[in-house]
């Protein structure tokens, strides 16, 4: 997911904004990466534990996103410096607990249902926004919040609501409902947080967590390095695609799309992790697609403004 509150980049001396079309495609290409994470992390927890797989994730990026901030927007140190309560805060909540969160749900959920769940997290933010920024809530952005909160709920009841009540959550997604609260309080952190360039941010976010995470692997006994091939690689795919290439994607397509429609896109790293588990061969149900077509439309529903303005 996207850095918050990070103004668009803005191309260095010389250079010139890419096209629309190139904007669409960093947008297509940063929601797959997105929707990659859930099919490739699902994979990698069954080897490699939640903490180890966050803390070498982001300990892998941190570098590559440091080297590129650097190039592209030789930021100013002084006021990323001054700004670091907020990064503190921003790297705990984003990059750290939302992580471990989410890969602690794929060990015990499916990729499709986690993102399913996920989906509902923009309803959610247009709900704290309204409540701790103030912002306008109208009476079909209720609606839509109360749409797309029926669809989670067909999503976890299977489709069977008394199951639901019998039974309560699993505990794959009870995590995930989690992930999608720590990612909606790190949201309406971002807004309040001083603008600061994009990757400078997203990399000193990096850093934050691994900063914080450290300690907790090694008392736990180190982070366990995959050493076969297959994990190596799932590894490799979380710490270059969803965690650096997808923010450069779309920090770059930001110069050129506004970010009311960009969010848009966000919406298909659902439809791509099912595109992505039927490729795989795993089942999907009636009650999976059902429920997150009510999500889906329940969240479009939500932030019909956010679209008008945006077109």
């Amino acid at each position: 997911m996207p850095a918050q509150n990070q103004p668009s980049v803005v191309p260095p001396h010389g250079q010139h904004h890419p096209s629309t079309a190139v904007g669409v495609a960093s947008l297509l290409g940063a929601t797959l990466f997105w929707a990659g994470n859930y099919v490739v992390g699902a994979a990698a927890v069954a080897t490699i534990d939640p903490v180890s797989l966050v803390l070498l994730r982001w300990l892998l990026a941190a570098g590559p996103l440091i080297l590129i901030a650097l190039v592209t927007e030789r930021p100013s140190w002084r006021p990323v410096l001054r700004a670091w309560p907020w990064l503190l805060g921003l790297g705990a909540t984003g990059m750290l607990a939302y992580t471990l969160l989410l890969y602690g749900s794929l060990e015990h959920t499916s990729p499709f249902n986690a993102s399913l769940i996920n989906a509902f997290n923009p309803a959610l933010i247009a709900l704290a926004a309204a409540a701790f920024l103030r912002e306008r809530l109208t009476p079909t952005s209720v609606l839509g919040v109360l749409l797309a909160l029926v669809g989670v709920l067909v999503v976890l009841s299977k489709g069977d609501f008394s199951a639901l009540m019998a039974g309560g959550f699993g505990p794959g997604e009870l995590l995930m409902v989690a992930a999608i609260f720590v990612w909606t309080a790190y949201t309406i952190l971002g807004r309040l947080a001083p603008p600061l360039p994009p990757v400078t941010s997203t990399a000193a976010q990096a850093v934050v967590a691994v900063v914080l995470l450290a300690p907790v692997s090694l008392a736990l006994g180190g982070p366990a390095w995959p050493t076969q091939p297959g994990p190596l690689w799932a590894l490799v795919f979380i710490a270059a695609c969803p965690s650096v290439l997808s923010y450069l994607l779309w920090n770059r397509a930001l110069t050129v799309i506004r970010p009311a429609r960009a969010g848009v896109f966000l919406n298909l790293i659902t439809v791509f992790t099912a595109v992505l588990t039927m490729i795989l061969g795993q089942p999907i149900s009636v009650a999976q697609i059902v429920g997150g077509v009510i999500v889906l439309g329940g969240v479009a529903i939500s932030n019909a403004n956010a679209f008008r303005r945006a077109r």
